[in-house]
């Protein structure tokens, strides 16, 4: 399996493969605080070789404010985590999207609105996105 992660400072979105890694689904959103222990779990249970984690940069391809949070975040995780491989991948535009993909699936507004249903469907984004430009890490 591959997994996708959109850390932020209060919520943390997860996207999985299958295991032949053909498709992927949100799984879950967890409080960031949360994260290493829903890891330590889910791993335990299931094998994930990669952890794509979405990489914030501006428009002009500069570091955005989050992105020493989520590098720190990257460093945490390979130190957990050795056996398993961490890219990162550009997450621009990826909450955008997310966020008219679920305004098309015509959910009532109080459901659109869900912050955590943007986080998880981001990473579902973010991991398709690899998914189709990554084929040779596969």
């Amino acid at each position: 399996r591959l997994m996708a992660i959109d850390y932020g400072t209060k919520r943390v979105g997860i996207a999985v493969t299958d295991p032949l890694k053909i498709i992927a689904t949100a799984l879950e959103t967890v409080h960031s605080k949360d994260i290493f222990t829903f890891l330590e779990k889910y791993l335990k249970e299931n094998e994930v070789e990669t952890i794509v984690v979405g990489w914030p940069v501006t428009l002009m391809n500069t570091p955005s404010e989050n992105q020493s949070h989520v590098k720190g975040f990257i460093r945490l995780l390979k130190e957990k985590f050795p056996s398993v491989r961490v890219e990162k991948i550009d997450e621009r535009y990826t909450s955008k999207i997310a966020s008219q993909a679920i305004s098309e699936m015509g959910l009532k507004k109080k459901d659109r609105e869900k912050k955590e249903l943007i986080d998880a469907v981001s990473a579902v984004m973010m991991l398709q996105e690899y998914l189709q430009n990554a084929p040779s890490k596969l």
